[in-house]
């Protein structure tokens, strides 16, 4: 079975599949946003960005096929996005799961927050969320779409290092053979 894994799950198709994930993430946050009038908060927005720049790595890794270091560096930088996601989807969750008279008071819009203040102040905003951001909405199975985003997060991530290390196995044998000649 380990053989297996190992043979499929090379970074090139392990990288391009979880790059068609996350193209397959934003697809269906459009179609909640657009369909099923789903609107995006704050926060929504900021795991959107942190899917998209996932998406972006991943397609580049699955294109550039690197090896070692190369491996290792997109491996870091995926696991580092994937870190923020997941840290602004648990707040999120956080968020959803307070007591109705704990909740924040809404807040204003995104664009309008971007228009009004420097960056900085616009994440503090975000980060700490608003009323809109403790609404539910739709579900799956009893999660929450932050709840699943936050599960991506962590999936994509594990991903990243299994395939970093599987591909360093696979190394690491073929150096220890040419050291022998």
């Amino acid at each position: 079975m380990m053989e297996l894994l190992e043979r499929w799950l090379t970074p090139r198709r392990a990288f391009g599949a979880a790059a068609l994930a996350c193209l397959g993430l934003i697809a269906f946050a459009l179609y909640l946003q657009y369909v099923v009038k789903e609107e995006p908060c704050p926060l929504c927005i900021l795991q959107r960005v942190a899917v998209l720049a996932m998406g972006v790595v991943f397609a580049a890794a699955a294109i550039r096929a690197p090896r070692r270091i190369g491996l290792r560096i997109y491996a870091a930088v995926l696991v580092t996005i994937a870190a923020l996601g997941a840290a602004v989807a648990g707040r999120h969750v956080w968020l959803q799961n307070l007591p109705k008279d704990r909740i924040p008071e809404c807040g204003p819009g995104l664009e309008f927050m971007l228009q009004q203040f420097p960056l900085a102040d616009v994440l503090a905003l975000v980060l700490r969320g608003s009323g809109e951001c403790a609404e539910a909405g739709w579900r799956f199975l009893g999660l929450t779409i932050p709840a699943w985003t936050l599960l991506w997060f962590i999936g994509l991530a594990v991903l990243a290092l299994t395939v970093t290390v599987l591909a360093g196995r696979r190394q690491q044998p073929a150096m220890r053979q040419v050291d022998k000649r």
